[in-house]
């Protein structure tokens, strides 16, 4: 582990590394500030990638900064910083979601030093929309994966079939209704990209991270492209059940959903340093009604904030990803 000085490269190298997490319909809904004479990093929300019709509260917002967040936590401790993170830190600018400082020494910071080795799969992990094996998940991985939510305070439940089968249903539920709502379309033309533009894209999912059209199976997929024609796509049969986890946080608050991304990113790294594949669905948790359902009544407690799906396949391709100079103000 290499000591660094907090200085204006640094800021760049460390949010290159934040802004790899993954975002609803890869928004990039973040800002980051270099405060130089404080060795602080801030992270603010930008509400110009909101989306007031499918993310109507800002839920699904905070937790792709939270993933940014937890990125940039991992990027610091590898380059030898101590992160110490203030969540919400003032309550008068609730567009500033974090300040994380870099001026403490290594070691300094408890719990910070065990993120080092997750460093190298910030930049392996995709979101998958391939089918995978149908393989079960050994024990021991879903027991590291529990934990590792557990360490951002949540946690991480692994559904069993009635409860699976339920969430699946959700899941289809969510898509009928969005089929009728011209403004959830809307929403999500915005945030796609097809032919030419997918090749000079900066955000958004581009065509060729759609994955093929399911033919058979029931993965929890958004199905980017809906009726559009997108050219060289086929289709193929997914997994026919799905491993799925579900991960939730006490409260339902605006800090709940920061630890959520944090949690949600710990949990995928831990995952794609484990030979995992994964993806990651919202849908069903964007209807206020649905979303109560999703919880286990018997063994389910707090408030589910993401739905994974963790299998043995391919990775998906990388996404586009704004760049730094786009998203970092140094003052």
């Amino acid at each position: 582990m290499n000591t660094r000085q907090a200085d204006e490269k640094a800021a760049r190298d460390l949010v290159a590394e934040a802004v790899a997490a993954p975002s609803m319909h890869n928004a990039q809904p973040w800002r980051f500030r270099f405060v130089t004479s404080e060795r602080s990093l801030l992270l603010l929300a930008d509400l110009d990638r909101a989306m007031p019709r499918s993310d109507p509260g800002n839920r699904a917002l905070h937790i792709g900064c939270g993933a940014a967040l937890f990125n940039l936590r991992v990027a610091a401790a590898h380059a030898g910083f101590a992160p110490l993170v203030h969540l919400l830190p003032d309550p008068a600018e609730p567009l500033l979601l974090a300040r994380v400082e870099l001026g403490g020494a290594p070691g300094s910071v408890p719990h910070e030093d065990d993120l080092a080795p997750l460093h190298a799969a910030i930049h392996e992990r995709h979101t998958s929309r391939y089918p995978f094996e149908e393989k079960a998940i050994p024990e021991e991985v879903q027991a590291a994966l529990r934990t590792a939510a557990g360490q951002e305070g949540a946690e991480l439940q692994f559904p069993g079939p009635w409860h699976t089968e339920t969430v699946l249903e959700l899941v289809h539920d969510a898509e009928s209704r969005d089929a009728l709502d011209p403004e959830g379309l809307e929403e999500l033309r915005r945030w796609t990209r097809l032919g030419p533009e997918a090749d000079i894209a900066t955000d958004g999912v581009p065509e060729y991270a759609f994955g093929p059209r399911m033919r058979d199976g029931r993965a929890p997929l958004r199905d980017f492209a809906g009726r559009r024609p997108v050219a060289d796509r086929g289709a193929t049969a997914f997994e026919k059940n799905p491993h799925l986890a579900l991960l939730s946080t006490p409260g339902d608050a605006p800090a709940d959903w920061l630890r959520a991304g944090q949690a949600m990113e710990r949990v995928l790294l831990e995952a794609t340093a484990a030979g995992l594949a994964t993806s990651l669905t919202s849908h069903a948790l964007e209807n206020r009604d649905l979303r109560l359902l999703a919880r286990d009544p018997v063994a389910g407690t707090g408030h589910v904030q993401m739905v994974l799906r963790l299998g043995y396949g391919p990775q998906g391709p990388s996404t586009p990803r704004r760049p730094v100079r786009e998203v970092l103000d140094i003052v």
